[in-house]
């Protein structure tokens, strides 16, 4: 059973905003917008609350598709940087609770700093089974929005061993298993197989698809294609959520091509797809492929993608990927944390700054807004800066700002490393702008759609009553920090630009069917090889508190446009 945490509240009628749906066919018409009970309805009574919202531009709360925001990995980077939390004290106001910011903020503050962007729900995108508990605890302690999680399998001893054995079947089991055990969303892939060899092989990691993964007769591809299978034939809400391997190293667009296609017109999502789209030779400055990645996404419409945008400055690397953040921790010299999960995954963390002087930073940054420009379908090349990897999603609004000025876009790129820009198409050859509308998709309609969230994204009629009301503003930077206006279920959270109340959200989570016969087989791998038995291992359902369960979608195969 699904429980809501809405509260019935009073009903509100928002009057003359500009409104941007474009889910439902609404690009800014001004019309009105009723709100009874956390949902938008049809009508509300003559004397309901009024928001005027004359000259105002009204959207549905923004959804993060990707983000790291809670557990036991997010801890560990807050930990590793103290100075960050001196430097940034959030206060408690009335409404609110106190906590600290930095690259990777308190959950208080990452909850409240979303919610004053207008955003309302947010995925992270990275835990170990084994950590759930945690970050179900963390989640539920990130006030106002709605959240859920990817749980990682990509690199799982129990999954690859039945794999090895031909098991496919109790495979489709064990996996739709893990994810009610864990009360996740769906399922993540992080560089699937270069656990095995980090662990084995002293820093050893996968570099071709078709390399044989240490003690298993597999190779990533066989990994890769069957969780896209399973997952896809389980109706998940969101398909498997790759990150590929490779990632960082000059080259890899073409283990990200080859990651693609083995979708075989099935859904997918790549994760982040600005880090893996790489040309040159490894150990060599990386070049952009940008434009063929962006290219090969738009002909394939069972893929989406969020960009993973790098925005000079502050960042912090947090990742499964621990062979990527050894790599990072020697490039940097920065302070380093590397773990091992018990047959499940690793982790790296390594603080990070982003410089535009710098030509590996500059080209990325670059090849981001490459993907971003070159996108023929904004419904599938979605908004992330992969918090904090690439940047802190406090910096959305820069980034929008980015996408829709051009004249300021250029003025960017004239202060980065120019001979990065040169090995680009960026410039005046990407003379786009985004519409209010098309950020609207990339930040909002799209991610929900990708999600598999019904009654998110929109504003029609059933719709959650996740709003924002921005003040139109030619500069969209600051248009988009301060919303003047934000409701969370309906109820107004923040108003002329203050919280005026604070607000739980709900874990969304998914619950696929599995036989629960699967578990006898589970059972004795635990007995044998981890540190907590296998009966203290399932979360329990008290540690969902106010959740909803979004049901799957089976959507078949799709061939190429």
């Amino acid at each position: 059973m699904s429980h809501t945490g809405r509260t019935m509240g009073s009903a509100i009628r928002i009057t003359n905003g500009r409104v941007y749906d474009p889910a439902n066919g609404v690009d800014g018409c001004v019309q009105d917008l009723c709100i009874q009970d956390a949902k938008v309805v049809a009508e509300v009574p003559a004397d309901a609350r009024k928001i005027d919202a004359t000259g105002m531009v009204v959207m549905p709360g923004g959804v993060d598709i990707h983000c790291h925001i809670a557990g036991p990995k997010v801890n560990l980077a807050r930990k590793l940087q103290p100075e960050d939390k001196r430097l940034d004290v959030v206060p408690s106001t009335p409404y609110t609770r106190s906590g600290s910011g930095g690259i990777i903020p308190s959950t208080f503050a990452t909850g409240y700093r979303y919610a004053a962007m207008g955003y309302t729900t947010a995925m992270e995108a990275a835990v170990t089974p084994i950590g759930a508990r945690h970050v179900l605890e963390e989640l539920h302690d990130t006030p106002i929005i709605d959240k859920g999680f990817y749980v990682l399998l990509g690199n799982n001893v129990f999954l690859y061993r039945l794999l090895k054995e031909g098991r496919r079947e109790e495979f489709r089991e064990a996996v739709a298993w893990w994810v009610n055990a864990t009360k996740a969303y769906t399922v993540k892939l992080v560089n699937p197989g270069s656990d095995e060899l980090w662990k084995g092989r002293r820093n050893a990691n996968i570099s071709d698809l078709n390399e044989n993964i240490d003690q298993f007769d597999l190779t990533p591809l066989d990994v890769i294609r069957a969780f896209i299978e399973t997952v896809n034939d389980l109706g998940l809400p969101h398909p498997a959520h790759i990150h590929c391997n490779n990632l960082g190293h000059s080259g890899n667009a073409t283990t990200t091509l080859d990651t693609m296609r083995a979708a075989e017109g099935r859904r997918v999502h790549i994760a982040h797809v600005q880090f893996h789209s790489y040309g040159g030779e490894p150990g060599k400055n990386p070049t952009s492929r940008g434009p063929e990645i962006a290219d090969y996404i738009n002909s394939h419409p069972n893929i989406t993608a969020d960009v993973g945008q790098v925005m000079f400055g502050k960042a912090t690397a947090m990742t499964a990927d621990a062979p990527l953040a050894h790599l990072l921790k020697g490039v940097s010299g920065n302070k380093w944390v590397n773990a091992d999960t018990e047959n499940e995954s690793g982790c790296g963390i390594v603080p990070f700054t982003y410089q535009e002087k710098v030509y590996v930073h500059a080209l990325q940054w670059a090849i981001g807004l490459e993907l971003f420009l070159l996108s023929k379908d904004p419904w599938r090349i979605l908004l992330s800066t992969d918090h904090p990897n690439g940047g802190s999603f406090t910096m959305y609004p820069k980034l929008i700002r980015l996408l829709m000025d051009r004249e300021f876009r250029n003025d960017e790129i004239r202060k980065v490393n120019q001979r990065a820009i040169r090995k680009t198409i960026l410039g005046d050859d990407l003379a786009r702008e985004y519409t209010l509308s098309e950020i609207a998709i990339i930040s909002r309609a799209g991610p929900a759609r990708a999600l598999g969230l019904k009654d998110k994204g929109h504003l029609g009629v059933g719709a959650d009553a996740d709003i924002t009301i921005y003040e139109d503003d030619p500069d969209r930077e600051k248009m988009f920090s301060t919303p003047r206006y934000v409701l969370k279920d309906g109820k107004l959270i923040i108003a002329d630009h203050e919280f005026r109340a604070d607000h739980e959200g709900r874990i969304l989570h998914a619950t696929p069917a599995y036989d629960p016969d699967i578990e006898k087989a589970i059972r004795p791998f635990f007995e044998d090889y981890y540190s907590i038995r296998f009966d203290n291992y399932a979360v329990s359902d008290r540690y969902l508190h106010n959740h909803q369960v979004i049901p799957g979608q089976i959507i078949p195969a799709v061939q190429p446009q």
